[in-house]
């Protein structure tokens, strides 16, 4: 079942809250802002046709890091190859998006977040890549199945974003700062996503 609990349940709190030195419910609170926010990014990214081939390429290499039930070895994650992904998914609005989800309340501030998005961001195409390839850790779909809409990828990020407002007032409350802070076309496509009804 694809769910955003159930991609939550991925994600190796302890093991962050380690590695980055803060507490577990520090590390939660932020977890639970930065994922629906990568999600989002990488559903408006879906929804352009050069932004949904250029993602399912890149799910190619990612399907191997979530392998079977529980946590994700952060060991394995290339946070350099996070960067990357941070970098195309949110482009020139990273640093808002990286200072709206530090102002947030637990979040541990924009240093933690920074830290934060690029150990997540393989997690998450990991998860994305292994949802679409029905479990296994082979090749993502052809592009081609994807229409203007993101098809397969969009309907499958849609419904991981639909889940998350299980977080919280924190989702709006990052939406609501997206959109006022980032004036560009990302903080309103997140902000709308994340916002829910204004």
């Amino acid at each position: 079942m694809t769910s955003f609990d159930d991609l939550l349940s991925q994600v190796p709190i302890a093991q962050i809250a380690d590695q980055l030195g803060v507490d577990q419910a520090t590390a939660t609170t932020a977890v639970q802002a930065a994922l629906p926010t990568l999600l989002g990014g990488l559903q408006a990214n879906a929804a352009q046709p050069q932004g949904a081939a250029a993602l399912l390429g890149a799910l190619d290499n990612h399907g191997g890091l979530v392998e079977g039930e529980g946590a994700v070895d952060l060991q394995q994650v290339d946070v350099g190859d996070g960067e990357k992904i941070v970098d195309n998914v949110f482009g020139d609005e990273k640093n808002t998006v990286i200072s709206a989800l530090g102002a947030g309340g637990g979040t541990g501030g924009n240093d933690l977040i920074g830290k934060l998005l690029p150990i997540l961001a393989p997690i998450v195409l990991a998860y994305v890549a292994k949802q679409l390839t029905g479990g296994g850790g082979g090749a993502a779909p052809a592009p081609q199945q994807t229409q203007a809409s993101g098809g397969g990828l969009g309907d499958l990020l849609g419904g991981l974003l639909g889940g998350s407002g299980n977080t919280g007032g924190l989702g709006g409350m990052i939406g609501d700062a997206l959109s006022k802070n980032a004036g560009g076309a990302l903080g309103s496509v997140l902000g709308g996503l994340l916002g829910g009804k204004r």
